[in-house]
């Protein structure tokens, strides 16, 4: 038998979400797919291949390598790279046919020197920085960096772009910095038709954005973390209907009764009152089950909730099945999911590590195998 640590992923209900962001678009936006970070921890390369089969015409990744690995496996689509990219990689990006995205003059500049040299024109973005204080030409500075963009003739602007900072956000401050990052963004684009600058898309919104502000999806929004099921904010619920795409589960390892007064493993730190019965479970830190859920976290075993007792450990954690009668080893344990009645959101998961969903869902390592499924209800 296999290690039973596995996740996953309901490829059906990844077609169910973007075909529900067309809905909410209604064909005003290109939906450009964000598979950086392995995929929100889904698996680039199937999520890719399932979201250009369902029509899919442009990706997002974080970085060049993530973009090569897509090429490389025969995603033909456009692919932008968000990240960052250095001059040393001009390369291979045009090799790829990739698609920077232009945050500041240097990189500008390096990029139109290297394109030049190899005789090609480079296809990139251009992103303003409207708020964020992150990557981007400060808004600011945009009128006289346009002066400098104009002439750099081997770099052909396909889109123009910024990032919102807190666009979930419904406290009057956090709706009035969006309206400002939207005029602001709105007021950049123009300038830079005034100056023969205007590329193809024209794109602001994530996920929330994306939900909340229509007057921010422009012609390409870029929904990430609600492809893969999840709300940026609990408030967007009402909004958009959503299903998570992936199941996190194990099995009982071991079972052992622990006598009242021992502790539980690294650290001592959790000391049974009384007797226990405890399962140990073959997922740890290293598989992306956080030590922050040590003593925290829950898990679902026989359609009942089993409290995590103890340090989580590298490959093992252990749980509390006192309660929950019958358990054997190798029964089904669900980490991240539904099991009957019960279901433990990566929400959830986040409040319990003081974190959010994408960590949950990005910190899943890449030893737990990806098993892919449709039509299939998982749990």
């Amino acid at each position: 038998m296999s290690r039973p640590t596995i996740a996953e992923i309901d490829l059906s209900a990844l077609r169910f979400n973007l075909n529900q962001l067309r809905e909410l678009t209604q064909g005003t936006a290109e939906i450009l797919a964000v598979v950086k970070a392995n995929a929100y921890g889904h698996g680039a390369l199937q999520i890719a291949r399932e979201l250009e089969s369902a029509g899919a015409r442009i990706f997002g990744v974080a970085t060049t390598e993530e973009g090569i690995e897509l090429r490389e496996n025969g995603i033909a689509a456009p692919v932008l790279v968000f990240g960052g990219t250095y001059p040393d990689e001009v390369g291979k990006i045009l090799a790829n046919r990739l698609t920077p995205v232009i945050y500041d003059l240097a990189i500008a500049q390096e990029f139109q020197a290297r394109a030049e040299k190899e005789k090609k024109r480079l296809s990139v973005h251009l992103k303003i920085d409207t708020g964020m204080n992150r990557l981007g030409i400060p808004w600011r500075q945009w009128t006289s960096a346009l002066k400098v963009l104009a002439g750099l003739k081997s770099l052909k602007v396909e889109g123009i772009m910024s990032h919102f900072s807190v666009a979930e956000g419904e406290a009057p401050d956090d709706r009035a910095f969006t309206e400002a990052q939207l005029a602001r963004f709105a007021k950049c684009v123009d300038l830079a038709r005034k100056r023969g600058i205007e590329g193809r898309f024209v794109h602001l919104a994530n996920s929330a954005a994306t939900t909340l502000w229509g007057q921010a999806r422009f012609n390409l929004v870029r929904p990430g973390l609600m492809l893969y099921g999840y709300h940026p904010s609990p408030a967007l619920r009402r909004l958009i209907s959503l299903k998570p795409v992936l199941r996190w589960k194990t099995a009982v390892l071991s079972l052992k009764e622990v006598p009242a007064g021992d502790t539980i493993s690294y650290g001592r730190c959790y000391r049974c009152g009384e007797e226990k019965r405890i399962a140990v479970l073959p997922v740890g830190y290293a598989d992306g089950y956080s030590r922050r859920l040590s003593n925290r976290g829950e898990v679902i075993i026989r359609g009942k909730r089993a409290k995590v007792v103890g340090i989580v450990c590298m490959d093992l954690t252990m749980v509390d099945v006192t309660e929950i009668p019958g358990v054997q080893a190798g029964d089904e344990v669900v980490l991240l999911g539904r099991q009957g009645s019960e279901e433990i959101t990566a929400a959830e998961m986040a409040g319990w590590m003081e974190s959010i969903p994408y960590e949950v869902l990005c910190g899943i390592g890449r030893r737990v195998p990806r098993v892919y499924r449709k039509n299939q209800s998982l749990g």
